[in-house]
């Protein structure tokens, strides 16, 4: 008996194994590739245009306005105003009835406080940093994500894909070795970016999928926008008010700051939407080859130092981001298979429909079903 029943198992892996290998990708997996990497192309775009126009305004060389807690609260301005006509005026989307009082503080307004810190000191490496270096720490961010998801149980530990962060990270370090101009005050600025942002991209998930809620991209804006506004009201006032005030001979510029903060709100609802359609990691995991392309943008345009190990180290990066997604195409393919060999029936479909490319999660379930 324990003979026959050693060679079943032994057969039934070995039919999988043999399936997975020559099993095409199914239409349904195909499509969830082909929208997540939609998802993931938009992203790149919209932040990259954004990044480019921000260091515009903020570079004491360019447009010369270096006042970044103003310039975010004029983009969560527009964010909430154009969320708040959107839900309460047109009534094109509809609010959840599950949020409260005490949901929205406990979720909404922790995440608001995270991107206020973000954004603001984000936006201030600009003033110090190049383009090119400052992608390269911000590029940092998987293992950070990753890190705090493991901890929040809302990415599963695996040492493989520890080890594959890791890589990606020790080519991040080359290249930041190589960088030509270090200013201590801007690096601390940008870490402090990452850490804020790695932990608010995490909680965002934790509100889509963990809280018995679901937010489209407008009304996540519609809620967090205006206490991510409140919350920079506070540097604000200390900060760069003063500043403002002495600045008599300033006009406000609709054009560069009405166009600038429309990019802005298209680069918001992006990210609620890629985190909400496949996860916080895969967006940073994405941002690394938005980041190389921003590389060679300020390298070839704006004519940042870009040296060898720069790019030596930028390459180690981008080979760790390649092995990561063959490594989850095929965990998914594998997964497909041995479902179909196992006579999974109406339940693979059903587990098929909660795929990700990048990555796959179990707290992915009821999120899911929210949908």
């Amino acid at each position: 008996m324990g003979k026959g029943a050693g060679s079943s198992s032994t057969q039934s892996s070995s039919t999988a194994a043999a399936a997975t290998s020559s099993q095409p990708i199914s239409d349904g997996v195909l499509k969830k590739i082909v929208v997540a990497y939609t998802y993931v192309a938009i992203w790149i775009f919209l932040s990259f245009t954004v990044i480019v126009y921000n260091k515009y305004i903020l570079d004491k060389k360019l447009y010369n306005w270096p006042f970044p807690i103003s310039l975010t609260m004029i983009h969560m301005s527009f964010c909430a105003s154009l969320a708040f006509f959107l839900v309460r005026v047109l009534r094109l989307v509809d609010l959840p009835s599950a949020m409260s009082t005490s949901l929205y503080i406990s979720s909404v307004v922790p995440i608001g406080a995270l991107y206020s810190l973000s954004l603001w000191l984000s936006n201030s490496a600009y003033i110090y940093l190049s383009v090119s270096f400052i992608q390269m720490l911000k590029a940092l961010m998987p293992v950070a994500v990753y890190s705090i998801g493991v901890l929040l149980k809302k990415e599963s530990y695996h040492s493989n894909t520890m080890l594959n962060m890791l890589s990606i990270s020790l080519g991040v370090a080359v290249a930041a070795y190589g960088e030509a101009r270090f200013d201590t005050w801007g690096v601390t600025l940008q870490i402090g970016a990452v850490a804020f942002e790695a932990t608010r991209l995490v909680l965002i998930q934790i509100l889509l999928t963990s809280k018995g809620i679901s937010l489209n991209p407008i009304t996540s804006l519609y809620y967090v926008a205006p206490c991510c506004l409140l919350f920079l009201s506070v540097p604000w006032l200390v900060v760069e008010y003063p500043l403002l005030r002495e600045t008599s001979s300033f006009q406000f510029d609709w054009v560069i700051f009405g166009t600038n903060s429309l990019c802005a709100f298209a680069l918001n609802l992006a990210v609620f939407l890629l985190v909400g359609k496949t996860s916080a990691l895969t967006m940073n995991v994405a941002g690394v080859v938005k980041d190389w392309l921003l590389i060679a943008f300020s390298w070839s345009v704006i004519r940042d130092t870009v040296t060898p190990i720069n790019l030596f180290g930028y390459g180690l990066a981008f080979l760790g981001v390649a092995y990561y997604n063959h490594a989850k195409l095929q965990g998914l393919k594998a997964k497909e298979a041995q479902r179909k060999v196992e006579g999974g029936g109406a339940g693979a479909d059903h587990d098929e429909e909660k795929g990700r490319l990048l990555p796959d999660r179990d707290g992915d379930k009821r999120g899911d079903q929210q949908k």
